[in-house]
């Protein structure tokens, strides 16, 4: 029976987090593995619920290489200090050997499997019994099974979506990973519908993802749209056991879209990787300054007056349409000769772009160059517009960052970009960026134009745009926005407060 006299219990686990706040436990401020969006919204989930006073606890696995630490070299008290789990202790980590030597969270192929299981393993075996949650909060398929064991348990489990892909394996397979599969099997969701434990054990899959949302008493995905396009069956990549069981969740009122935030150091002010930092008030000029910057390092003719469309993401074109751009690119600078394009994206898609430069030799309109971090900023910075043509998003980031960096987002109107991008109306002072209806060259083709007409405004009514979609942006798109949302879905699940309020005179 949960102790109402205390503030319930929150157990986050990711296997991935891009920092903890000081005061978490003994090495929080060494603890960053990061792969994706996931690890910096569990960073800030943590921080706010931290900030707030409320009882919250993380566990991930014990990435020691990427923590930093080397306990070969710690003495006698600090080995001690370090292996401790003392009472006030929130950080609980897995502790396997194939965390320990990884440089990076996920593994190509089959190993991803492994490092699941053996997280998992830790949780429902050391560390949920260990924590005493009163409610956990579980991350994409390689938490997929801890739903069903916190269910077994009668403990309250969110899972959030952050991506389509799972993975499947048998009964079998989970308990000889050490997890007693047979204490909640009932609570999976199977390739087809098991007729008992023994029936099922060897043969019958599991599917992981699928299985977190079933298991789970609360799903959500990345955004709400994406949410949406879900159940109404839109795209056809989603596996049906995926799709039924978030439309399930949706029509039984468990289901919800929380939009991702960028990286709180994805600020002009701050940002150490540009050279010219600015705000909303002065960014004409530094604006340009980092234009110039950025056309020098890729070789692009120097020119400030020049529009500069950036292209930050994976050139994917299953996902992100660089085929939508490439079709188009000439056409588009053909027409448009105070324009230029900046790639700076990896992907199977890069060579149909040097192509095109070289066939038309205009290296100093055209630029491709792979990811580099560094670089990617100054991109945001240095640049007018940021194509994003994906034929769908979950939820998306550069569509954000670029916005609060002055950057306006040209991009198509699904999932996470439709709840983020609205259509730029500079008569009534409103809207973010240029969106457009169709998937496919056209479409961009004329979003890009909406995007020339506004650069071909006149200075003064660019920057006053540009001024408010700035300030606007870093008003919206923040972690401490994200964070309250999680916060009212767990007051929500648990029906009371996190954080008792004195009643103390």
């Amino acid at each position: 029976m949960v102790e109402m006299s205390r503030n319930p219990r929150i157990l986050i686990v990711t296997p991935e987090i891009t920092y903890l706040p000081d005061g978490m436990g003994n090495l929080a401020g060494k603890m960053s593995a990061k792969a994706g969006g996931m690890a910096d919204v569990s960073a800030s989930l943590v921080q706010a619920l931290h900030s707030l006073g409320a009882d919250v606890h993380v566990a991930l696995p014990h990435y020691r290489r990427m923590f930093h630490v080397e306990t070969a070299q710690l003495v006698a008290d600090e080995l001690r200090k370090y292996k401790s789990h003392l009472p006030d202790e929130r950080i609980h980590l897995a502790e396997d050997r194939c965390f320990y030597y990884r440089d990076t969270v996920y593994s190509r192929g089959d190993g991803n499997v492994k490092l699941a299981l053996a997280f998992q393993r830790e949780v429902i075996n050391n560390i949920i019994p260990r924590v005493q949650p009163d409610l956990i909060h579980c991350n994409d398929w390689m938490t997929g099974l801890i739903p069903a064991a916190a269910r077994r348990e009668g403990i309250p489990c969110l899972f959030t979506v952050h991506n389509i892909h799972t993975q499947k394996l048998t009964l079998a397979q989970v308990e000889d990973a050490g997890i007693d599969g047979a204490e909640f099997w009932m609570n999976l969701y199977y390739s087809y519908p098991p007729y008992n434990y023994e029936e099922s054990r060897n043969n019958n899959l599991v599917d992981l993802q699928a299985s977190g949302c079933f298991a789970a008493h609360f799903i959500n995905t990345v955004s709400p749209t994406f949410l949406t396009e879900i159940v109404n069956g839109w795209h056809s990549f989603i596996p049906d056991s995926i799709r039924n069981e978030i439309r399930n969740k949706f029509n039984a009122g468990c289901a919800a879209g929380i939009l991702n935030a960028p990286d709180p150091a994805d600020n002009p002010l701050t940002d150490d990787k540009i050279p010219f930092k600015y705000g909303p008030e002065n960014h004409v000029e530094m604006k340009r300054q980092n234009k110039l910057a950025l056309q020098h390092a890729l070789g692009l003719e120097e020119d400030p007056d020049k529009a500069l469309f950036f292209w930050p993401s994976r050139l994917d074109p299953v996902q992100k349409g660089p085929q939508l751009l490439t079709d188009i690119t000439f056409r588009f600078l053909d027409k448009h000769p105070d324009a230029q394009l900046a790639i700076i994206a990896n992907g199977p898609y890069q060579q149909p772009f040097w192509d095109i430069q070289t066939f038309h030799g205009i290296p100093e309109r055209l630029a491709v160059h792979n990811f580099d971090g560094r670089l990617s900023q100054l991109g945001f910075a240095g640049s007018d517009f940021t194509l994003m043509p994906s034929l769908f998003e979950p939820c998306g980031l550069p569509q954000m960052q670029a916005p609060i960096y002055g950057s306006l987002a040209v991009a198509h109107n699904t999932g996470g970009l439709h709840d983020t991008v609205e259509m730029l109306d500079v008569g009534a002072s409103k809207g973010n960026g240029f969106i457009f209806d169709t998937y496919d060259s056209n479409g961009l083709f004329w979003a890009m134009d909406k995007a020339m007409d506004f650069f071909h405004e006149p200075q003064d009514v660019r920057a006053r745009e540009i001024s408010r979609i700035m300030s606007e942006s870093l008003r919206r798109f923040n972690h401490e926005a994200c964070a309250r949302e999680y916060i009212k879905l767990y007051e929500k699940m648990l029906d009371r407060p996190l954080v008792k309020k004195d009643t103390h005179n």
